[in-house]
C-alpha cells in the first residue's frame, strides 16, 4: 500500500462505519456530536470497554444493561457494595477486572473522569488500550485504538508477515498512520465493526469489504495476522466439595488476590497439587468432574459431596447459601457448572 492510499483507507472506513454501524447501547451514533454535556457519557463507554476486554459483544450487552440499571452513574458504582458489584460480573470472567473497575470508579468519583490519554493511564485499571479507546470515543481526541479486530485488518491491509505478538509494534504504527485528526472515535469503531463482521478470523467476506482493491493480504487473507507457535495449555486438577444442611450448601470467599478473586465459591484446594483438608466433617461421595479452560491452564476439578452435621463450625468467611437461590450466589462459571452437576444428579 502506498502512502497516498492512507488517507482513501481512512475515508472508506468512515464511510462505511457511518452507515453500517452496529447498534450498542454505549455507542453514540456515527458522526454525530459527542454528548460531552452529559456527565455519564464517559463512565457508560469506559464501562463498556471495561467489559469487552476479551469478551464478546453478544455476552456483554445483557451485562451493560444490567450494570447501567443497578448503577447509572460512576459515582452510584463507586459506592456499591463489592460483594453485589462481583456477583453481578459472575459469568464476565477474568474477575481481576471487576476489581479494578471498582478501584477506578472511586477514583473517579473524587476527580471526575480525565480526558488525557495519558492521565487516563493513571487510573486503577486503565492500560494502553482503555486509555486510548475512552480518550477517542468518549472525549473525541484523536487517539491509536488497537485492539484484536483491528489488529487483524491491519495485518490484512500490510500483509504483516512478523508473527504475532512480536508484530504488535508495527501493526499499532500502521494503526497511527491511518488514524484522522478528526472523527477517531467513530474511525476505531469503524475498525472494530469491521473486524468484528467481515474481515473475520475465518471466512473473510473480502467481496464487500470497503478497502478490499488497497488490501496487500486479500488473497490470502487467513494467513493474517501470522500466529506464534502454539504451547501446549497445562492441565491441573483439584477437588472442590458441595456441603449441604438442611437446604443449604456451604460458600465461601475467595481471597481477594488470584484467581478469581474475591467471588463466592466452593470450598476448594488450591490447584496446584498439594492436600486440601475438607471445609467440615461429612460422609463424602464422589458427585463427578466438571472441566473448566482458564487462559493459562485446563482444570479437571473433582467434586465431592456430603451432609454436615448440624452446629459444625464454618471456615473462615463461609456461609449457608439457599440451594433454591444457588443461581443468586453470583458463582464463577467454573463453580456454577460444578452446582449444575450435583443440583441435576
Amino acid at each position: 500500500m502506498v502512502v497516498d492510499s492512507l488517507p482513501e483507507v481512512s475515508h472508506r472506513i468512515l464511510d462505511w462505519f457511518s452507515a453500517h454501524a452496529r447498534v450498542l447501547p454505549w455507542r453514540n451514533p456515527p458522526g454525530q456530536p459527542l454528548p460531552l454535556d452529559d456527565p455519564d457519557w464517559p463512565y457508560r463507554v469506559w464501562l463498556s470497554e471495561v467489559m469487552l476486554q476479551q469478551t464478546t459483544v453478544a455476552a456483554v450487552k445483557a451485562y451493560f444493561e444490567k450494570f447501567t440499571r443497578r448503577w447509572p452513574s460512576v459515582r452510584d458504582l463507586a459506592a456499591a457494595d463489592d460483594a453485589d458489584v462481583m456477583a453481578a460480573w459472575a459469568g464476565l470472567g477474568y474477575y481481576a477486572r471487576a476489581r479494578n473497575m471498582l478501584a477506578c470508579a472511586r477514583a473517579v468519583a473524587q476527580t471526575g473522569f480525565l480526558a488525557s490519554e495519558d492521565a487516563l493511564r493513571t487510573l486503577p485499571g486503565i492500560g494502553d488500550y482503555t486509555a486510548a479507546a475512552i480518550a477517542a470515543i468518549a472525549f473525541g481526541q484523536r487517539a491509536v485504538v488497537v485492539d484484536g479486530n483491528v489488529e487483524r485488518v491491519v495485518a490484512r491491509l500490510f500483509a504483516v508477515d512478523t508473527p504475532m505478538p512480536a508484530a504488535k509494534p508495527q501493526l499499532k504504527a500502521f494503526t497511527a498512520s491511518l488514524t484522522p485528526d478528526e472523527r477517531a472515535g467513530d474511525f476505531a469503531q469503524g475498525m472494530m465493526d469491521l473486524g468484528a463482521t467481515i474481515c473475520t478470523p475465518r471466512n473473510p467476506a473480502c467481496a464487500i469489504c470497503p478497502v478490499n482493491n488497497l488490501c496487500k493480504g486479500r488473497t490470502d487473507a487467513e494467513r493474517f495476522p501470522v500466529k506464534p507457535s502454539r504451547k501446549a495449555r497445562p492441565e491441573r486438577r483439584g477437588t472442590a466439595w458441595w456441603v449441604e444442611q438442611d437446604d443449604h450448601v456451604l460458600l465461601v470467599r475467595r481471597p481477594d488476590k488470584g484467581l478469581l478473586g474475591g467471588m463466592r465459591a466452593l470450598p476448594s484446594c488450591d490447584w496446584q497439587g498439594d492436600e486440601t483438608d475438607p471445609p467440615v466433617r461429612a460422609n463424602w461421595r464422589r458427585a463427578g468432574e466438571v472441566i473448566h479452560v482458564f487462559t493459562h491452564f485446563s482444570l479437571t476439578l473433582e467434586i465431592l459431596a456430603g451432609h454436615a452435621e448440624t452446629g459444625c463450625t464454618l471456615p473462615l468467611g463461609g456461609e449457608w447459601w439457599p440451594k433454591d437461590r444457588i443461581d443468586d450466589a453470583g458463582l464463577p462459571s467454573l463453580f456454577a457448572k460444578a452446582a449444575k452437576l450435583v443440583m441435576t444428579e
